[in-house]
Order: structure tokens, then sequence, then C-alpha cells
């Protein structure tokens, strides 16, 4: 009555200090809670508050000219740690009990500790800011203030140690009490873990062990989401502060031991959240649905810092294995624990996750890392991670859309460590190896139930618009197709043979799968590859779109004799019926078709052609070359097409082409290049003008030829178009080198700047320098440019996209009188070539009657223009 009545702070902790020391040792700890802590505890936090308040509103004032103040606020202090050790001699008097101690008996003592505790701890860390620069005037009493505090945690940490809770009822106080004891104590690391790291830890290690003591009575009650979020915060922290430590280090050109001291207790701690991390997953997976998040998150961040991610932090070798060593390996056994767990798999392979651009190279690594574990599993894990559903996409195609992400590091590139063999050192490897290697060692480990996903993910990724996706697919499919049986690699060639030819037009699908046929056809198995022949036989002229795409080289001596022979004849066939058939434009495509076949011949079986052949080649190449005009080529993509074919197969037996004819192709190309053609007439440009450096260009042309050869390659060299300038440089490499015309060399080397890029080019010397640091943030730059507009597209929206073709665009209907205008310059154009064959040659006999009936239409048109 004394204690509740008492009128001051004096007087009430003189009262509670003879409660505490006089009463409570005689009294039965079983009443305590009855008779005793419910009774004066509340009243005790109401005091504790109290003073904080006083204490805080008043410490604005303090100075050290005003000594009112200055004793106010010490006394306020001095009575505040006698507050603290009175509780602890509660404690301290349960604790010395030798009976079993239930919580219930005692339930108003952790909270009213607790909650005292906590205010302590958070005006000690406030108080630079609460007493404004005069901290040292009360600084000796905060720090004795703090170390009652600390004692008095330590002291209630031993007592709930002993506690014990009702088994039997879930929801009985006891269980309640308990949950609010660790979520309080949770509350206390937040604040306590700027302060001391070490009181931090032994926080964080006693709610784990009273979390899994008690764990099957409070699993229903617990925060879990709370308790995990706090650790993967506090593990980031830590972690960040070991890279900060590590940096330092990396920078400094001496070695501080104290520094280094320091970096070894912070990984240490790193190490001890994470084990705590993953002790506290195991136990609770099943109710983390909704912190699969905040686990995957943290992985990421961690191994965006990390070498060799673009955006880590720099530190030397010897820390960074410092760090795997102690605290990433703890990170893998975490990834296994959850690879079961359906909404953590939810999360990684969420149709929405948008992923900034740091992220998406961790997000590459811990798929991957996804993938190398799931073989271990039981088919029912692997299928929920392979198989696509309404709000997830699969884990392959995942790997696919992350990889393609990593436009920065696959093109600087970044090195990865890795183990080729066990009881080998570890050798760098790329991106693109790295993930190709982890990729085909799924394909021979997975269950045999995922190969009609695993054929969808590949053929997904070969038909998407990124290049080195498609490429990355089109290793695995190879891989499969070595590692298959050879049914399975002919059934897939069948496959992809029929997609091929059902494209209805030219599209960056369209040349995936012209690629994939290639490599495939050489793993064929002979007899398969005589099947292929005889299902898509090269006499059809509709077959010919396939074998435009296969190389020879992949066939036995004999049957590529064969086969060559085969599409030479159906390829010059349909030349000349297109040459006889009035040399339509819409009926270019098969002619280009057929052109593309000729030149896969002569590229891959040359030698298997007899002179007949070649003959046939270089007679239909010459005649259609005679209906190619500037006009045509310029304003048709088609007729582009065709001169893209055209010049490297007349190249190809240029040692045999008519001087004449020479003559005429170079000629035509200083004209066609100050146009601005697409860049693969510009390459075709110099695929002929390669060719032309093992020729000795007879003496009746070389005044008409070498000049324009000359302004050629001068054009050429000074393209800014960095593509077409590297083939430039090779191609005019492989001409000087080869030439007997040496004189023509100097001719190109038109200007000053001409000249220097030559030169670079033979001494392999780089334009510019750029240190490692900058290119590595040039790439992130130029990365966040390209990434911007694609920031919004989720993984589903882009993968849909890539599978989508372009949308025509609306035809722009040009004025009458261009279109009249372009179809008279082609009439004329045709008529041209037509008298250039009759100075060449006599006529055909059927000539006469085609020009009379072409007359008869242009009497006709004529009459309808009057």
């Amino acid at each position: 009555s004394m204690y509740h009545h008492s009128d001051s702070w004096i007087e009430h902790i003189q009262l509670l200090k003879i409660i505490v020391e006089m009463f409570l040792p005689h009294m039965n700890h079983l009443t305590l809670e009855k008779t005793l802590f419910s009774q004066v505890l509340p009243q005790t936090m109401k005091l504790f508050d109290d003073m904080m308040y006083e204490l805080t509103s008043q410490a604005r004032e303090l100075s050290s000219q005003n000594l009112e103040i200055q004793s106010t606020l010490r006394n306020i202090l001095q009575t505040m740690v006698q507050v603290l050790g009175a509780l602890t001699g509660c404690v301290q008097h349960v604790c010395a009990t030798q009976e079993s101690i239930v919580l219930d008996n005692i339930r108003s003592l952790p909270s009213s500790v607790l909650h005292v505790i906590k205010t302590t701890f958070v005006h000690c860390k406030n108080s630079e800011s609460v007493y404004s620069g005069r901290l040292h005037l009360v600084s000796d009493l905060l720090q004795a203030l703090f170390k009652e505090a600390y004692s008095l945690q330590k002291q209630l940490m031993e007592l709930l140690d002993m506690v014990c809770v009702d088994p039997l009822v879930d929801e009985s106080d006891g269980v309640l009490n308990m949950v609010i004891v660790i979520h309080s104590l949770l509350d206390i690391c937040l604040v306590i873990s700027s302060i001391d790291s070490a009181f931090h830890a032994n926080t964080w290690k006693f709610i784990i062990k009273q979390s899994l003591k008690h764990q099957s009575v409070i699993k229903n009650q617990l925060k879990h989401k709370d308790i995990i979020t706090s650790l993967c915060e506090d593990i980031l922290v830590s972690f960040h502060s070991c890279l900060q430590l590590a940096e330092q280090m990396t920078q400094s050109d001496t070695q501080d031991n104290a520094d280094y001291r320091l970096f070894h207790k912070t990984l240490k701690l790193c190490r001890f959240f994470a084990n705590s991390l993953l002790h506290y997953t195991k136990e609770f997976l099943t109710f983390l649905s909704d912190s699969c998040s905040t686990l995957h998150q943290l992985y990421l961040q961690i191994h965006s810092k990390l070498p060799p991610s673009l955006y880590a932090t720099t530190i030397s070798k010897a820390q960074q294995e410092e760090i795997a060593g102690a605290f990433l390996v703890t990170l893998d056994p975490l990834i296994t624990q959850l690879l079961t767990f359906q909404p953590f798999m939810q999360v990684v392979l969420d149709t929405k996750l948008d992923l900034p651009c740091e992220l998406q190279f961790p997000q590459c690594l811990l798929l991957v890392a996804i993938m190398d574990k799931l073989p271990s599993q039981p088919e029912g894990p692997q299928w929920l991670w392979c198989a696509d559903s309404p709000c997830r996409i699969s884990l392959l195609k995942a790997i696919f859309y992350s990889f393609e992400q990593c436009s920065g590091e696959l093109s600087l590139p970044v090195h990865l460590q890795e183990v080729k063999s066990k009881g080998q050192a570890q050798v760098a490897v790329t991106l693109y190896q790295y993930v190709c290697v982890h990729l085909c060692t799924f394909i021979a480990s997975c269950h045999p139930s995922l190969f009609p996903e695993l054929d969808a993910a590949l053929l997904n990724a070969v038909l998407g618009a990124k290049m080195i996706t498609s490429l990355l697919a089109m290793d695995a499919w190879c891989f499969l197709a070595r590692y298959g049986t050879a049914e399975l690699c002919a059934h897939h060639v069948t496959i992809v043979a029929h997609l091929i030819k059902s494209c209805p037009g030219e599209c960056y699908q369209l040349t995936n799968l012209s690629v994939l046929l290639r490599r495939l056809f050489f793993f064929m198995a002979p007899p398969h590859q005589v099947e292929f022949i005889q299902k898509f036989s090269p006499k059809e002229a509709e077959n010919l779109c396939l074998w435009q795409y296969i190389s020879f080289q992949a066939l036995s001596a004999d049957l590529r004799k064969q086969t060559a022979v085969e599409v030479t004849r159906a390829g010059t066939t349909q030349c000349r019926e297109w040459l006889s058939s009035g040399h339509t434009l819409g009926e270019l495509e098969s002619l280009n078709t057929a052109l593309s076949a000729l030149l896969t011949v002569c590229n891959s079986a040359g030698e298997a052609l007899d002179i007949g052949q070649q003959t046939a080649i270089i007679e239909v190449g010459s005649q259609l070359w005679a209906f190619l005009n500037l006009k045509q080529v310029t304003g048709q993509p088609y007729v582009q097409q065709t001169f893209s074919l055209l010049l490297p197969l007349l190249g190809f037996f240029i040692q045999t082409l008519d001087p004449q004819l020479i003559s005429q192709v170079v000629a035509l190309q200083p004209s066609l290049l100050q146009l601005q053609p697409p860049d693969h007439t510009r390459l075709a440009v110099l695929d002929f003008l390669s060719s032309l450096g093992k020729l000795f260009i007879p003496q009746a042309i070389q005044d008409k030829v070498l000049p324009n050869l000359s302004c050629i390659f001068a054009l050429l060299l000074a393209d800014r178009n960095w593509l077409l300038e590297q083939h430039t440089l090779e191609a005019f490499t492989r001409f000087a080198e080869g030439t007997n015309h040496e004189e023509v060399v100097p001719w190109c080397l038109s200007s000053e700047e001409t000249k220097n890029k030559v030169v670079s080019f033979l001494e392999k010397t780089g334009l510019f320098d750029e240190t490692e640091a900058a290119r590595v943030e040039r790439v992130k730059q130029e990365r966040e440019v390209f990434w911007e507009p694609f920031v919004k597209v989720t993984r589903e929206e882009a993968r849909w996209l890539s599978l989508q073709p372009c949308a025509k665009r609306a035809r722009q209907e040009p004025p009458l009188e261009e279109e009249y205008r372009s179809a008279v310059e082609t009439a004329a154009g045709a008529l041209e070539a037509v008298e250039s064959l009759l100075q060449k040659s006599p006529a055909p006999d059927w000539l006469l009657m085609k020009m009379e009936a072409l007359q008869g239409r242009i009497e006709k048109l004529r009459r309808c223009l009057l």
C-alpha cells in the first residue's frame, strides 16, 4: 500500500528495494505472480517511463552552467540504475529457486523487465541526439545505466532458459507470454544491433534457441515473417560492413592488423546470422510462405555485391575467398532446404518478377544453382520446377530469360570459378561457358519425364529474338544430340527441317533454325542421313530451302558428291526456269533459294563438282548478272538478296570468269556503295573483293578495274559501321596479301585516318586505351540505357513478345506517279540488259516472239494513254 501511494520517485525506489531485499526471499515462489509481481511491476514500469520522459524532456536544457538541471538529470539516471538493480534482484531470486519454473507463475516479470530494458537501450542509442553535444556531462551514468540493463537482460535470459511452458494447451497464457517474450527480444535486437555486436548476436542466439525449445507449442503464434525479415536485415548489415572493411584493406597499401581482426570478427558474425537463419528455416519451413520473397532477395543482394558482379565492391582475391569459405557456403544448404517448398518456387519463377538490372546476374546464378540440385531430388520436385503454370514459368525458360538479361556480364565477359572435376584446381570460365556446362549437365541427369519440357524450353529459346540465348540453346541441343540416341538426333533434325519449310518468309526464327539444322546434321548417323536425303530429296526444288543451310561436309565423300550434283542440277534448273519465265520480281524468292543452295554447294562441296557442273553455275550466274541494274539493287529487297548471293557465287569461280563480266561487276560497285545499300549487300561486295586478291587481272581491263577497286576499298574503309569496318579491314588485308597488283594498295588508303586504322589493325593495337574499371562502368551505363525501355516488361510478356512475329507495318501507298516511274525504269533496265546480251552472243530462237509480244503490250498501253 505504501509503495502504491508514495509520492516521490525516491520513496518509490526505497520501498521497491525493501520489498525485493526483505520480503521477496520469504515468499512462496508459486505465489509470486499473484502476491507480488502483478501488484508491483506495472507500477514500476510506469515509474520508469515517467522518469525516462522527464529525462528526455529536460535533456535539451542540460549545460555545464545550469547546475540545477545537471543535478536533476543525474539524480534521475541514478534512480533508474537503482530500478534496474531492483529488477535484477527479482530475476536473480527466481533463478535461485531449485524448483521447475512455469512461465505462468512469473508472467509479469519477463514482460516488465523487457519493457524497461528496451526503453533503456533506446535512450542510450539516441543519447547523441538527445543530449545535443553535452553527453559528456552524464556519460558516466549512461554507461552505468547501459551496463545495468545489459546485466539485467543476461540474468533474464538465464531465467527464461529455465522456464517451461505447458505443452498440453496451445492457447494457454504461458504460450502467449513466451511468444511475447520472443517478440520483445526481437525488438531489442533492432535497437542494440548498432551498439554492441556481441550482445546482439547473443540475443539472437537466445531467440532462436527459445523458438526451437518451445517449437511444438508456440509455432502457430510466432510472427515468423518478422523474425526472418530481421535476421535477413542483420545478415545484410553485417555483410555490407564486412565488404566495407575488405574494401578499405584493399585500397590501403599497408595491412592494418586491427582492420583485419575487425574484418574477421564481422565475417564471423555474418556466418553466425546465416547459420541462425539456416537453422530457423529448417525447423519452421512450413510457416514461411510469406517470407520467401525476403529469402530470395537476400540471396540476390549478397551475390550482387560480390565479384564477378558488375556492381560488386572492389575487394582482394584473398578476402573474396575468405567470404566465400566462411559465409557463402551457408547459403547453399539454405537453397537446398527451400527447394521443395512450393511458395519459394513461386517467388523465384513468378511471371511478374521485376528485378532491377543489378540483380539479374545473381538471379541467373540462383537459377543455375537450383538446376544443379534438382537431379538429386525425387521426380515430383523436378517436375514442379520444370513445368509451366499460369502464374509461373518453368525453371529452364527462366534460366534462358535471366541469361539474356546479363548482357553486360556476357559482353565483358565476367569470369566465374569452376571446378572441372574432383581433385582439380578451379579454373576461370565465362558466364556463357558456366551456364552452358551446367545446363548440359542437367540434361544428362534429369528425369526422363522432363524431356517434353526440356524440348519445349530449348525450342522456345532457339526461336527467341536474342542471338546469345539462341546460341546457348543450340549448344545445349547439340549436346543432347550427341548424348542421346542416334534415333533421337534424327528425329530432331526432321522436326527442325519441317519447321524451316513451314516458315512463311524471312525472319530471325528462320535464321536460328537454319543454324541449328546445319549443326545437328553433323551428328546424324550415316544411315539416318540417307533417310533424310530420301525424305527431303535435293532433286526437288521445294527442298532447296533446306539444302541451302546444310553443310555437305557432314556427308561421306560418296554421298557428298551425289547430293552436291543433285542440288547443283536442281539449283541451275530453277535459275534457268526463272530466266525463261519473263524474269518477274515476284518469283525472286525461289531464285534466291536456288542461288543460296548453289553457294552452299560451292563452299562446302566445291571439289565434288566436275567441269560441266561448274560451267553450268557460271553460265546461269553470268546470265542473271545481266538482268541486274543499279536502281533495282538499291530499291528492291529481293533483288538486293539476289545481288548479295550472286557476288560470292561469281567470286568462287573468279579464275574462270569472263574478264568483261569481272569488269562489269566491279564497275557497278562504286555507284552502288555511294547510294548506301544495306549491310548485307556491302558485305557481299567485300566477299567479291577478297576473291580478286587471288586473280591476276588481265591487261585489257586493268585500266577500268584497278581504279574502281581502290575507290571501293576507300569507301568501305571510311564507313563508320563498326561491323562493316571490321570485315573491311579483314577483306582488305586478304586482298593486299594475295594480290599481284600491289600498286592498288596505297591507292585505297585515301586519308591519314584510314592509314592509321589499317596499321592499327595489322599491328593488333586498339584505337584507344580503356581501364578495366572504366570498361565496367561503360558497360553498366550501356546496359541501363538498353534496359530502361523494357524494365516494365515481365518475363512472361517478354517470352511471348519474342515468339510473336513483328507486326506488319501499314503499307505506305506511294504516289501513283512514283509507281509509274519505278515500273517504267524497271522495264527500261530489262531492255538495256537484252541489248547488252545481243552484243555478246546470238539471240535464242524464242527471243523474237517474246519481243513482238512485248511490243503488242506496249501498243495497247499507249492507246490507253490517248
